[in-house]
């Protein structure tokens, strides 16, 4: 139980860090789409080709409004919605699942009198 709760919590971890790297990400192309990078850079091409299949299928949905593109705003509060509901939803049930286990522990080992009080 308690390498599964590990399990759990490194997922969170992971996905809360990959989360955070899509955020950071989306306000690297949003301050290069004001100051009108180079579109051949390989560092902007990088950061087009890993925010735009998230980016696309939101501007179907939201169109601009003008020439202001509101896609990424709409990417940041659903990446946040994802973040607060996945990553802490798993990092409290693993957390829960260590105190279950290291609880059932001590109360395995008390009743045996193998732990001294």
């Amino acid at each position: 139980m308690l390498i599964l709760a590990n399990s759990l919590r490194g997922i969170a971890i992971v996905l809360s860090m990959l989360i955070n790297l899509m955020l950071l990400l989306v306000l690297v192309r949003v301050i290069v789409s004001w100051v009108n990078a180079d579109p051949y850079n390989p560092i902007v091409r990088f950061i087009v080709n890993a925010t735009e299949p998230l980016l696309r299928p939101l501007r179907r949905i939201m169109p601009a409004i003008g020439s202001l593109d509101l896609s990424p705003i709409l990417l940041v509060l659903i990446l946040y919605f994802i973040k607060a509901a996945l990553v802490d939803t798993l990092y409290d049930q693993a957390e829960r699942m260590r105190l279950q286990s290291l609880y059932s522990f001590y109360v395995t080992h008390f009743s045996a009198g193998l732990l001294p009080i």
